[in-house]
């Protein structure tokens, strides 16, 4: 710590004591206890604040790269290769998903038999 070693802290001990005196150094120490205490909060607490601005920028450019690229699209944007473009690819997850048995459906129970009945069929509309 800059270069003072346990000898020359003993020597500013004791000039303290002598200069201060013996009731008053105890009040002292704590009062500078307690400000480089608060020192060092302050300037962790602006080490984190720089570490999350860096954090949020590289973030930032990371979005606007993979956005650049194409590898990401933003909220509210069409796609632009949705499932129906992709109906008559064979490889296509979403258009061969294989459909339930109703002994399964029946086992599983009659709510979760209404569910699967309904969710496959659309709802009439009111009017």
């Amino acid at each position: 710590m800059f270069g003072i070693g346990f000898p020359e802290l003993l020597l500013i001990a004791v000039i303290a004591l002598v200069v201060i005196g013996p009731k008053r150094l105890p009040d002292l120490a704590r009062a500078l206890g307690r400000g480089f205490a608060e020192f060092r909060r302050a300037t962790d607490e602006l080490k984190q604040t720089f570490e999350d601005e860096a954090r949020a920028a590289r973030s930032q450019e990371l979005r606007q790269k993979l956005l650049a690229e194409g590898k990401i699209h933003p909220p509210g944007t069409l796609d632009p290769y949705p499932p129906e473009a992709n109906a008559n690819d064979e490889n296509c997850p979403a258009e061969t998903a294989t459909p339930v048995p109703a002994a399964t459906v029946a086992a599983a129970g009659e709510e979760t038999a209404a569910v699967a009945t309904n969710s496959a069929r659309p709802e009439p509309k009111d009017g």
